[in-house]
């Protein structure tokens, strides 16, 4: 499926849910479900436990969590959940995708199948009425207010069946969906083994504050502060410092311009470390169909059509250029 083909779906079963009053605001929505206490309290400890990290800090603990950061956030959080699973940028062998699936569990941002449905939902109302994390209802809410209030990480069937249909449908994702808190622990109990408390502190409550922090920037701060080299519909902009922090998720506007393309950094200065392993999986045989924007040659923009099944949006992979 074309980039071209992809977008006119968005675009339709967004204007459907608009037209049939599905796309009420979800902040709202969540207001009325009350605080996350559980979510909250788990938040908690984590930040405390990377204060207490501080207290204990040696340059293998750094290491190890540094390590631990690129395995969940790059391999993991952009190559997996956000530009094979989300966008369908590239395809992989499903052991190949299962394994980066399984580091993106590693950063606890919740299992596979509700990470994908919030971030599809994200593009389908970007910074309007209906998006989990848009600034334009508070710059706290985008960044983790969204979190701590109701059930944006927990949707119901009927909105997987609508988002997700092909995660769904998979057992191993939905395994990977139920447990995606134990990757965590078992990589805790090793690090306490071999470490002791320093590696525990930094290799997983340090590690996973940051990267958390570092994604919701994306949510916050790129749809705030940087530049835009496409005029998207929508608040996003590129941000060299986000960019940096995410292995290149900050280039936000190349991205929302071009959502199914698996490189965001589109020139030899915005640095892409998730396009990069991508790349270098391409050159392994362990990736195709791999679709990238050039800026020299960029796709025409569809026109809006109406009438396409909202139960067909992002639910087949796209068809590769490279």
């Amino acid at each position: 499926m074309s980039e071209t083909t992809r977008e006119m779906m968005s675009e339709a079963t967004g204007q459907a849910m608009r037209d049939t009053g599905e796309a009420t605001s979800r902040k709202q929505r969540m207001q009325q479900d009350g605080f996350n206490w559980v979510t909250a309290i788990a938040m908690g400890l984590f930040h405390v436990g990377a204060i207490a990290a501080l207290f204990f800090f040696t340059w293998k603990a750094l290491f190890v969590a540094i390590f631990l950061w690129w395995i969940s956030g790059s391999l993991g959080i952009g190559m997996s959940y956000h530009r094979l699973l989300t966008h369908r940028g590239y395809k992989t062998p499903k052991w190949v995708e299962y394994f980066l699936t399984w580091c993106a569990t590693l950063a606890l941002e919740g299992g596979p199948i509700f990470w994908v449905a919030t971030h599809r939902i994200h593009h389908q109302f970007s910074d309007e009425e209906g998006d989990p994390h848009s600034p334009i209802d508070g710059k706290w809410w985008a960044h983790m207010g969204w979190i701590l209030t109701g059930k944006s990480m927990h949707h119901d069937t009927t909105t997987l069946a609508r988002y997700v249909p092909d995660l769904t449908k998979d057992k191993v994702h939905v395994w990977l969906t139920k447990y995606h808190w134990t990757g965590n622990i078992v990589v805790g109990v090793i690090l306490y083994a071999l470490g002791g408390l320093p590696w525990l502190l930094w290799g997983v409550f340090a590690r996973v504050v940051v990267g958390l922090h570092a994604t919701w920037m994306v949510n916050s701060v790129t749809h705030l502060w940087g530049s835009r080299r496409f005029a998207t519909k929508d608040l996003s902009t590129n941000n060299g410092l986000v960019a940096f922090l995410t292995f290149g998720e900050g280039w936000h506007n190349n991205h929302h311009a071009h959502p199914v393309s698996a490189r965001h950094g589109l020139t030899w200065y915005e640095i892409d470390m998730n396009w990069y392993g991508i790349w270098i999986l391409k050159k392994l045989g362990r990736a195709r169909q791999v679709y990238k924007i050039d800026l020299n040659n960029l796709p025409p923009k569809p026109a809006l059509v109406r009438d396409v099944e909202a139960a067909e949006l992002l639910a087949a992979a796209a068809a590769g250029n490279d």
